[in-house]
């Protein structure tokens, strides 16, 4: 079974250091998908703008400044509020959005509840797929032995010309 950690929340567009527009997000982890964070923005168009990336990235970015390239996150103070600023960067352009830390931060609680740090490997089911595949091969008989021969037989085992 899954788990499903939703937050709604309005994010700051900032389009000048003296002007930004309410964006409502949605901010989404699945235990399905443990190391990701998704975030969705309704910014008034007929699809929403989705982005993922590394739930660590965030989980950084709350405290101190981190990533580079397309996604940048940092904590900082405005108008005495904390709150997370996130660059982003896409072929379609770039923004800078204002997150409140307080509601950011916890809804990262509930995502380190779910899965904590360091056990999202166990959460991608690697290991009883693994075992699955093997299974589903064992008792095969004939089909094993043919899987087990070289279907192409080396350079080294054609007989050399002019020897």
């Amino acid at each position: 079974m899954h788990t499903v950690v939703e937050r709604e929340l309005e994010l700051k567009l900032v389009l000048s250091p003296e002007r930004s527009i309410p964006v409502p997000a949605r901010l989404t982890y699945r235990t399905d998908d443990p190391y990701a964070v998704h975030i969705t923005f309704h910014i008034g168009s007929d699809t929403p703008v989705h982005w993922t990336f590394a739930r660590e990235l965030l989980v950084e970015g709350v405290f101190r400044p981190c990533g580079h390239g397309d996604v940048r996150i940092w904590p900082t103070k405005v108008e005495g509020r904390s709150v997370v600023l996130m660059a982003l960067s896409s072929p379609d352009g770039d923004a800078l959005l204002e997150a409140p830390a307080v509601q950011v931060s916890a809804w990262l609680e509930r995502t380190l509840r779910a899965v904590p740090p360091g056990s999202e490997t166990e959460r991608l089911g690697i290991d009883d797929g693994l075992a699955e595949l093997l299974a589903a091969t064992t008792g095969r008989g004939r089909a094993d032995e043919l899987w087990l021969r070289d279907p192409w037989p080396c350079d080294e085992s054609r007989p050399e010309e002019g020897v």
